[in-house]
């Protein structure tokens, strides 16, 4: 019986090139292609694929958010983060979001094949690349101080972080405090001026490292 597959890129050429990869192996098949985060969810509750090649970074809901709301609806799914970004933070936030693996777009064909049998068998698989890094992380932060109340963060500062690190975009986070998107975005920018960081990743790996998130 082949393992039947989602693929989901917000690049057509990816896509398709996953796609003729995959469907040469005589025991998976290539069900349906995701070139975004909600066709993802609204794919994998109409197809119920076995595993599920997802981006990580995608156009109307990110490969972290998507996975976590596909796990939510059907656990039995198996996904594998497939990236260009090395990053602990984002690799952190990935599993814990219920990824099986997390491997870098420059791997291999039998890599990527590998990590598809990993998952239907039940065992995660990350690339050396990201098992590397968290080893070297884990090790560089393990003498590191992780109270929050040693950051320079005001006390909502700190609650709008702790959301943008748990994967929610500005109008959820808006939402939630019942203020503008304007707001927060401005917010947004204040944490990033005060810590000195430039990128979403590095505010939710941060976050992780001060503890101020489980995601």
């Amino acid at each position: 019986m082949s393992i039947r597959v989602m693929v989901a890129d917000d690049h057509a050429v990816v896509r398709q090139g996953f796609q003729a990869l995959l469907n040469y192996e005589a025991d998976i098949e290539v069900v349906a292609e995701a070139a975004n985060g909600l066709e993802a969810i609204r794919l994998a509750r109409e197809f119920v694929p076995d595993v599920i090649i997802m981006d990580l970074n995608m156009p109307e809901v990110n490969g972290i958010e998507a996975t976590r709301q596909i796990l939510k609806e059907n656990s039995t799914i198996k996904i594998i983060i497939l990236s260009m970004v090395l990053d602990q933070a984002c690799v952190s936030l990935a599993l814990k979001s219920g990824a099986t693996g997390y491997t870098l777009k420059d791997c291999s064909s039998d890599e990527l094949i590998t990590a598809i049998h990993s998952a239907m068998a039940g065992f995660p698989h990350l690339c050396r690349e990201v098992t590397a890094l968290l080893i070297k992380d884990y090790t560089q932060e393990s003498g590191e101080c992780r109270n929050e109340r040693n950051s320079p963060l005001s006390k909502r500062e700190l609650e709008v972080l702790r959301l943008i690190a748990d994967g929610k975009n500005p109008k959820e986070i808006a939402f939630e405090f019942g203020v503008s998107v304007k707001t927060v975005e401005t917010q947004r920018m204040n944490i990033m001026k005060k810590l000195d960081l430039f990128s979403i990743a590095e505010l939710t790996k941060y976050a992780i490292r001060i503890g101020l998130s489980n995601a």
